[in-house]
């Protein structure tokens, strides 16, 4: 049956077969010469450390393979329809001219999702010379943004569409989805808003006295901010959030306060002046507080059970675990200047002063019951 499809089959019915074969051929050949080539690009670029080189021979190798196949492929397909209609060869060109669009946005994103991931990573960040990650996250999702934009605009005019005609309609509605989606809009620019004025960036803890939002920047998106707090759970937040509420950075603080009130006993009166005096010396001599900060130790008023003075400085450390070990020594060793004076801290007490007929009626009813107690014992 073969051969007799064979015999009936003749090279002249098909000229353009050995061209679609040659052309399939060289599509193959051209593949696998560029897949080699970029082998040894990339032998030779890791010996580099930069982070363009790197990202793009990591974003080109599959958009390079799918761009030589669709040259040949089309090609190829107008070898066998050179007979047919024009009218397919304006089809075959259009749809030919829209993949390859296609192929090179596809080819950008990828190339500014690698460098972006490769910025975020810190493999490529100098010392000198930090990267934001909230600024890099930024200019990423804006340049995607308007490679797929542009991306679009030349496919539709590849395929016929005026672009002027579809950005007048996207202005007249544009006005229609501002309404229908206008909290939608507000988180964009809510977000745009967060990018530019930086209050807080990805990585940093915030916290809000308007609302109960606190816990570390993971990311911030273009409709809602996610949060994770110290119970380790994610908060999304919308981003028109933040321009109606306060928010404190505690992450950009540059120290932290140490701000205490302690009693003394009153009747280690005699002795608070010199126990602030030492305490004050001992905190102006420590390697962990901030002398060019504001520093006060003084007597500061008549308690109910106590006399009491207060310790106002602030710790070189912002760290919040560093800090309170920090805390705790200074507090420690206040409380041993305190017992070198031979003086102690006060706790509440209270006195109560009686008048002497109530003083006796007490005494004398104590000592009745008293001898109750024992007739009834003898008995």
């Amino acid at each position: 049956m073969f051969e007799n499809w064979l015999q009936k089959v003749q090279i002249e019915d098909y000229p353009w077969l050995w061209k679609v074969f040659a052309a399939i051929l060289v599509t193959a050949l051209l593949n696998y010469v560029v897949g080699k080539l970029l082998d040894r690009l990339k032998t030779k670029l890791e010996k580099t450390h930069t982070v363009w080189d790197d990202a793009l021979l990591a974003s080109i190798r599959r958009p390079a393979y799918w761009m030589i196949w669709l040259v040949g492929f089309s090609y190829a397909l107008q070898l066998i329809l050179q007979t047919s209609d024009a009218e397919i060869f304006s089809v075959l060109n259009n749809l030919r001219a829209v993949l390859a669009v296609l192929i090179i946005t596809w080819f950008l994103v990828g190339l500014v999702r690698e460098v972006e991931g490769r910025l975020l990573s810190g493999e490529y960040t100098k010392q000198e010379e930090p990267f934001d990650p909230t600024t890099v996250m930024a200019i990423g999702k804006l340049v995607k943004t308007a490679i797929i934009i542009t991306a679009l605009l030349v496919a539709m005019q590849t395929l016929g569409y005026s672009i002027s005609g579809v950005l007048a309609f996207g202005g007249i509605g544009g006005i229609a989805v501002g309404f229908a989606a206008k909290d939608l809009l507000a988180n964009f620019f809510g977000g745009l808003m967060v990018y530019l004025d930086r209050p807080f960036a990805v990585g940093e803890w915030i916290r809000s006295p308007d609302q109960n939002i606190e816990g570390v920047v993971e990311n911030i998106g273009w409709r809602q901010t996610r949060i994770r707090t110290f119970d380790q759970r994610p908060l999304y937040v919308p981003n028109a959030t933040f321009t109606q509420i306060s928010v404190e950075n505690p992450s950009r603080m540059l120290n932290r306060r140490i701000y205490e009130t302690i009693g003394v006993r009153y009747d280690d009166a005699r002795k608070v002046a010199d126990i602030v005096r030492d305490v004050k010396d001992y905190l102006a001599s420590h390697d962990d507080i901030d002398q060019n900060k504001t520093l006060i130790v003084n007597f500061n008023g008549f308690g109910p059970s106590s006399l009491d003075f207060f310790i106002y400085t602030f710790t070189k450390t912002t760290n919040w675990v560093a800090y309170h070990e920090i805390k705790q020594r200074v507090l420690l060793d206040v409380l041993g200047i305190i017992h070198q004076h031979g003086a102690d801290v006060a706790y509440p007490t209270t006195t109560v002063k009686l008048q002497q007929e109530v003083a006796d009626q007490i005494e004398q009813g104590g000592a009745e019951q008293g001898a109750t107690a024992q007739q009834e014992t003898s008995a």
